[in-house]
């Protein structure tokens, strides 16, 4: 037999199964092994919570305004099949001393009529002990606090309330209406119990007439109560009375008052003054009082038949456009016979506005714009400020009107000043512009204005400029000369600044000794003579952009070949050799400055002079063959006859190079023609070489 043991305690959902080993011996036998499997499954165990069985017991809070019969506790999370749930209270039978409700299946319970909504807490204690069907059972207890409702009661602002009509009002016309404050207000007559004459909307609290009313008295004993908690109510009284049509109300005039005034006006000032006459035919007995919104009220009072001024009337204020800067009320006007008669004179008073100040001008007006500002860019705003309302209703202008020599416009609306006119660092580093602010709409009268004139600085950003670019920079042209006298253009040349509205000169700075070639703008023009033999130039022309200290300017290279005018074309069969274009070479020059220590000076000077020594000697034992190697090309006469440092040809390494190239078509040397180009040339200005590829058309410095 296997038994569990006393104070074990199976969890299915820790261990689900367990594997015993058995052996069991006879005498004279041999041993018996066995194995038994114990499955754990999950079953209805009783439990009982710790807070629920410890020694103070759990405890609940709750609010004094639960609703009736609302489950506050449950003393197991999942009850089972056959439970027993038994409390008392310490030292009285079972609940008899609580009005909480305990069932059989372990919940508590609010109380039927719920609970007194004292501002005070209360306290109840239960001792609950639970029994299962197989008479397993645990015990503890539970506190339940009952805290002070945060909600807010039902109350009535006014609990006594009289009212007048007249005799003749029709069936369900409306008499007045009750406001109770609080939640989920319900409203009900308790007295008289059967009202004859006057009914109440439970939900609006309107009292209407059931039946055609005649002269009579009622006193209506009202309640509001919160629907979800009945037991907080409140309690009005309402005295109605229905007068007679013998008297009639009083008479005022005017009947009714609209009026405008301006926001300047005094408190206290007497907007209207009522005449009003009773029954009687006096102002005798004769009640004043100003019904209508809290705005209206606030600013406005009566001081027996006078409508006054309470307070400013301030129109720049928010709390003015909230209410549209008018204010609407109703004077009642009650006679003092009995019963009472009343009259209502409509108001409605608006507020005009008033230009009491002069716009401002903003703290920080300096603004920077570069001087290649283009047209129409934005140089900053000027936000100016008006304390009237409403807010932003300015006018911008610039003192002086718009004059044309001003490279600026401000905007009317919004105050933006522009660039409008070509801007120079050079000529002007900074403009002083005076503002005129001016406000608008501001006032009944549009022709009251105010106005205030800003100072406002802009300072130009100077731009450095940079040197004209001109496409392409060294061109080979070959023109055909005119008849002496006539002027021959030669080509346009296409430059262009920094900027596309900078003026660009241009001159001719080298090799135009004789005055054979002009500039007519950016069109060079050849001026032809009597020569017979073609002739090649070699033009500097320099163009400049910019202007004063930061000028800056670049060189063009033109190669003219002119042939004479009386010169016969060559036939079209003459063979010509064609070499493959190659790409523009550009070329950077870098100015370094370098200070080396004094000994690496010394050991440079004696290196150098040993191997010019090694040079010597080694041309020595060479034959002479630079006349060999020659490839100065022909020119005409009168280029024989200059003086070699204003423009001469010769041989340098760049050409050895080409000749290298070339050495394929040593079997085909090409015609030398009188007017032929090697490509150097020498600035007459400068000193400085140029080598030009008249084939690529680009150059570079020797």
């Amino acid at each position: 037999q296997v038994t569990l043991r006393g104070n074990a305690e199976l969890d299915a959902r820790q261990v689900n199964q367990y594997t015993l080993t058995l052996r069991a011996t006879c005498p004279g036998e041999e041993e018996v092994e066995g194995q038994l499997f114990v499955r754990v499954t999950v079953g209805q165990v009783l439990r009982c919570d710790t807070p629920f069985t410890s020694e103070g017991g759990d405890v609940v809070q709750v609010p004094a305004d639960v609703a009736p019969q609302t489950p506050l506790y449950a003393v197991l999370p999942q009850p089972l099949v056959g439970l027993t749930v038994s409390g008392c209270s310490p030292g009285t039978l079972r609940n008899h001393s609580t009005p909480l409700m305990l069932t059989r299946r372990g919940l508590i319970l609010a109380p039927d009529n719920g609970f007194d909504p004292s501002k005070d807490t209360q306290m109840f204690r239960l001792e609950i002990e639970v029994m299962d069907r197989h008479g397993h059972n645990c015990s503890g207890a539970v506190r339940v606090e009952v805290l002070p409702s945060r909600r807010p009661r039902v109350t009535f602002p006014e609990p006594h309330r009289s009212v007048t009509v007249t005799e003749g009002v029709g069936p369900w016309e409306l008499v007045t209406q009750l406001h109770a404050s609080g939640e989920n207000v319900r409203y009900a007559i308790l007295a008289p119990v059967a009202p004859m004459l006057f009914t109440i909307d439970e939900v609006t609290g309107e009292i209407r007439s059931t039946r055609r009313l005649q002269v009579a008295r009622a006193h209506l004993l009202v309640q509001a109560y919160n629907a979800l908690h009945p037991a907080d109510h409140a309690t009005a009284t309402v005295n109605i009375t229905v007068q007679g049509t013998d008297r009639w109300a009083p008479r005022c005039v005017p009947a009714i008052f609209v009026s405008q005034v301006p926001e300047t006006v005094s408190p206290g000032t007497t907007l209207v003054t009522l005449r009003c006459t009773g029954s009687t035919g006096t102002d005798e007995y004769l009640h004043y009082a100003l019904e209508g919104p809290p705005a209206s009220r606030s600013h406005l009072c009566m001081e027996g038949p006078q409508l006054k001024v309470n307070t400013t009337l301030d129109y720049d204020l928010e709390a003015m456009a909230t209410v549209g800067f008018q204010f609407t009320a109703t004077i009642v006007v009650t006679a003092g016979e009995q019963p009472p008669r009343s009259t209502r004179v409509p108001v409605l008073v608006t507020v005009t506005p008033v230009n009491e100040f002069r716009p401002t001008c903003p703290n920080s007006a300096t603004f920077t714009v570069p001087e290649t500002a283009a047209f129409g860019s934005i140089v900053g705003r000027v936000a100016g400020t008006d304390r009237d309302y409403p807010p932003g209703s300015l006018e911008y202008s610039l003192e002086g009107g718009s004059d044309p020599a001003q490279p600026f416009s401000i905007d009317r609306r919004t105050g933006e000043i522009r660039v409008v006119g070509p801007l120079s660092f050079q000529k002007q580093k900074s403009y002083r512009l005076v503002v005129q602010l001016t406000d608008t709409h501001n006032d009944v009268d549009p022709t009251k204005r105010h106005s205030r004139l800003c100072d406002v600085s802009v300072h130009l950003q100077a731009v450095p400029d940079e040197a004209p670019v001109c496409i392409p920079e060294v061109q080979e042209l070959q023109i055909m000369a005119g008849s002496p006298g006539s002027r021959q253009p030669v080509t346009r040349l296409a430059c262009h600044g920094s900027s596309d509205s900078a003026t660009l000169t241009y001159s001719i700075t080298g090799g135009n000794e004789d005055g054979r070639f002009q500039l007519e703008g950016n069109t060079v023009v050849y001026l032809p003579n009597n020569q017979v033999e073609p002739c090649t130039f070699v033009l500097l022309v320099e163009v400049w952009g910019g202007s004063g200290a930061r000028r800056r300017s670049t060189v063009v290279a033109l190669v003219v070949h002119v042939m004479p005018w009386s010169t016969p074309v060559p036939p079209s069969t003459t063979t010509q050799h064609t070499t493959l274009q190659k790409e523009p070479l550009v070329v950077t020059r870098t100015e370094a400055v370098w200070h080396p220590p004094a000994w690496f000076v010394a050991v440079l000077t004696i290196s150098g002079t040993l191997l010019l020594a090694t040079l010597c000697c080694t041309a020595r034992s060479l034959p002479c063959s630079g006349q060999e190697q020659g490839l100065t090309p022909a020119f005409c006469s009168s280029h024989r006859n200059r003086d070699p440092g204003k423009l001469f040809l010769g041989k340098s390494s760049w050409d050895v190079v080409e000749q290298s190239r070339g050495k394929e078509e040593q079997g085909h040397p090409p015609a030398s023609s009188p007017w032929q180009f090697d490509g150097r040339a020498q600035d007459p200005r400068t000193g400085r070489d140029y080598l030009f590829n008249s084939v690529t058309g680009a150059r570079r410095w020797i």
